[in-house]
C-alpha cells in the first residue's frame, strides 16, 4: 500500500485568493455580528408598556426569592454561601444537589 502513495503525484493546494477571504470576513461579521448588535439594541430599548420607563436589568425578585438568587448564582458562589452557612460536605456536591441543600437551609432560616 505504501508504494502505491509512493508512485502517485503529490497534488498542491491552492491558497484561495485575498480578496475572496476578505468577502468571508465581511459575510461573518455581516451575518453574525450584525444582528447581535441590533438584538442588543432593541432588548436595550425595550420599556415597560404600563409606565413607559425602561425594563429593570434585575428586578429585586432575584434577590428576594431564593430559588431565584440560587440560580443566577455561579458554582463558586453558592459554594461560598454553603460555606458562610455552614453547611457540611458541599465542596464533593454538584449544582444540583447543592442547590437542594441550600434551598432547604434558606426557607429554614426565613
Amino acid at each position: 500500500m505504501s508504494e502505491e502513495h509512493q508512485d502517485r503525484p503529490l497534488k498542491t493546494l491552492h491558497p484561495l485568493p485575498r480578496g475572496l477571504v476578505e468577502l468571508y470576513g465581511l459575510l461573518a461579521v455581516l451575518m453574525v455580528l450584525v444582528p447581535e448588535w441590533i438584538a442588543g439594541g432593541a432588548l436595550a430599548g425595550l420599556q415597560n408598556p404600563e409606565t413607559g420607563e425602561p425594563l429593570p436589568a434585575t428586578s429585586a425578585a432575584w434577590r428576594r426569592v431564593p430559588e431565584l438568587l440560587l440560580a443566577s448564582m455561579s458554582l463558586a458562589q453558592l459554594r461560598q454561601l454553603a460555606q458562610g452557612l455552614r453547611l457540611r460536605g458541599y465542596t464533593g456536591m454538584g449544582r444540583e444537589r447543592l442547590n437542594g441543600k441550600l434551598l432547604k437551609r434558606l426557607k429554614r432560616r426565613r
